[in-house]
């Protein structure tokens, strides 16, 4: 079911190609950040632990 996109179908769905790579870099980008804070943040809290 694809809407009939003319002349411009080629520059529409490039559009939506690069939207989508955009979003799951931010996604990707966001997932690691937060593990590597999560770590960061664990390491800090078994060194008071220990202290």
């Amino acid at each position: 079911m694809m809407p009939d996109l003319g002349k411009y179908a080629s520059e529409v769905l490039g559009a939506y190609a690069v939207s989508l790579v955009l979003i799951f870099a931010l996604v990707w980008l966001s997932i690691a950040r937060a593990r590597k804070i999560r770590a960061a943040l664990d390491k800090i809290e078994e060194r008071q632990k220990r202290g």
